[in-house]
């Protein structure tokens, strides 16, 4: 496949004029100015990015991306692959957490299959848009081929497309399944921001201290392996794409691609925890300027997410020591979302109100 044209579209700006509008409407609303803290942030934030006086969270839409990993094969997991194809099914009957949460936040949800390695057919309410059966095993070898990189983004792009053109969708969350996406989102990491494993790698699906070490040593082997492709040196970061082709996962490069799209097209993003971020922080560094269109939805307890947190910038909106993934963190932070548009375009002003604010007497 060749690099697909809508990878050079421009990434859209906020309007500045809306945000200083919305920051100076926040002053004259019957509350002293700053003391709703992050929620008048978020409000303002909102205002900028969807160029509009009255910020609305709401069509919001959660795509769950799968994939599985070809170094799973290492034991680097404390589940056996064939989980994945086991909570496709879930995720097809709605008993997973994700799909909980999505009913409960009324946001509308679609599972896409980019690269699981099961046989047959995928269950019918799963899109079953796979590339390869998993990516190959990094520590070998590229864990795709830059074909099936640019298939990936191009998988994560028509999912947003698909969502804004039926639901005209303002709010978009992406979730992933995959055993050993830790590991991969270790590596992502790893050779964007030029760190070791340490700091990186956690207990992922619930490694003992044993396993921790055998998963932070193939992390480290593999950024070895392919240093010198990747192209990061001293303080230099890797090469993006390279990162992306050599050490990533098909799930982890549809999101990256979904976040394209949605600085595109003008979606705000909620990125969850430590994979999504790591697609997050890959997205940035292929496309500077789309980071302004994400909010970051939780804390992680994943140690290597406040590493993405730190490159990023910013600060999650929630921490509830949350590290299951498939977008369950970024979920729980809709409904403060909400509450801080419900403010911004309902709380009367002072002038409305009859209330003569401190000094204008």
């Amino acid at each position: 496949m060749n690099r697909p044209e809508w990878l050079d579209a421009p990434i859209l700006q906020a309007s500045q004029a809306h945000t200083d509008r919305a920051r100076a409407y926040q002053d004259h609303l019957t509350k002293p100015p700053g003391s709703l803290g992050r929620l008048e942030a978020i409000a303002i934030q909102l205002a900028g990015l969807q160029g509009t006086d009255q910020p609305t969270v709401d069509p919001v839409h959660t795509t769950l991306f799968a994939g599985d990993h070809g170094i799973a094969e290492d034991g680097v997991s404390a589940f056996d692959p064939v989980v994945t194809k086991q909570m496709m099914t879930n995720f097809a009957d709605g008993g997973a957490a994700i799909c909980v949460l999505a009913e409960e936040i009324d946001a509308s949800l679609e599972v896409v299959d980019v690269g699981t390695c099961w046989q047959g057919e995928v269950p019918g309410a799963v899109r079953d848009e796979r590339i390869a059966a998993g990516t190959a095993n990094m520590r070998l070898g590229p864990a795709m081929s830059e074909a099936q990189l640019y298939a990936a983004l191009d998988a994560g792009a028509r999912a947003v497309d698909r969502t804004v053109e039926a639901h005209g969708t303002r709010v978009f969350i992406a979730g992933e399944m995959g055993i050993a996406n830790t590991t991969a989102a270790a590596a992502v990491v790893g050779a964007l921001l030029n760190k070791p494993a340490p700091g990186l790698v956690g207990p992922g699906t619930g490694h003992d201290a044993h396993g921790l070490r055998r998963k932070a040593e193939a992390v480290d082997e593999t950024l070895a392996l392919h240093r010198e492709q990747l192209g990061g040196a001293g303080h230099l970061a890797a090469d993006p794409w390279e990162a992306g082709r050599r050490v990533g996962g098909l799930e982890i490069a549809a999101m990256a691609g979904a976040y394209l799209r949605c600085a595109q097209r003008g979606v705000v993003i909620v990125v969850d925890g430590f994979i999504s971020g790591a697609a997050a922080l890959l997205a940035e560094h292929l496309r500077p300027g789309t980071r302004a269109w994400m909010l970051l939805g939780h804390s992680s307890a994943e140690p290597g997410h406040h590493r993405i947190v730190a490159a990023l910038g910013g600060r999650p909106m929630v921490e509830f020591g949350m590290r299951l993934g498939e977008g369950s963190g970024a979920a729980t932070a809709i409904p403060l979302m909400r509450m801080a548009c419900a403010i911004h375009n309902r709380m009367a002003t002072f002038t409305e109100a009859g209330v003569t604010p401190e000094g204008e007497a």
